[in-house]
């Protein structure tokens, strides 16, 4: 099977994926009253397995809500030895270069990743790790927060391959990486 990396994210118009605060409460300022997903129902039914960094892990951990994957999530920290009460059997941690936690993961028969999270992204784009991003833009300027891209080793060519129109208002764009 072929090995992908893809990313699902949004991002505000100046390219924050969280507020000065660390809050996301902005990604739902803009209605949608028929809660359209956005397209991430088709992404994620083409996903294996969701890899994300302890941060993120943290974050969905403290949402009052069911957990919210079906997909085995493997979560990146060097500081967690074990997941918390209450979501054992649902995140196991991973820790190793990001090589050796690929191998680790696709030898499990998990080849289709969803890599989220900041730092995750961050550090995977730091080592030409992702294949494909699906982005979507939220028209709204935050002026500061936890950006989706940081410095580069080198530059990396995407093409955007698709772009479609939610909401009237909300922009998403299809991403591939080209080597």
């Amino acid at each position: 099977m072929k090995k992908r990396n893809s990313v699902f994210i949004a991002t505000s118009l100046d390219g924050y994926i969280a507020d000065k605060n660390g809050g996301i409460d902005w990604l739902h300022r803009i209605p949608n009253p028929n809660n359209i997903d956005m397209g991430y129902g088709e992404f994620i039914s083409q996903i294996d397995a969701i890899i994300m960094g302890r941060t993120t892990f943290e974050t969905v951990c403290g949402f009052d809500i069911d957990w919210p994957y079906k997909k085995q999530v493997f979560v990146l920290s060097n500081k967690l030895n074990k997941v918390p009460e209450g979501f054992k059997g649902k995140a196991e941690i991973v820790k190793g270069t990001l090589t050796e936690i690929l191998n680790k993961i696709y030898q499990k028969g998990f080849h289709r990743l969803y890599i989220d999270g900041g730092a995750t992204i961050q550090s995977f784009l730091k080592e030409d790790l992702i294949d494909d991003m699906v982005i979507t833009t939220i028209p709204i300027l935050l002026g500061g927060g936890s950006p989706l891209f940081s410095e580069l080793p080198e530059e990396l060519d995407f093409a955007c391959t698709k772009s479609k129109i939610y909401l009237n208002k909300v922009v998403q764009n299809h991403f591939v990486r080209m080597k």
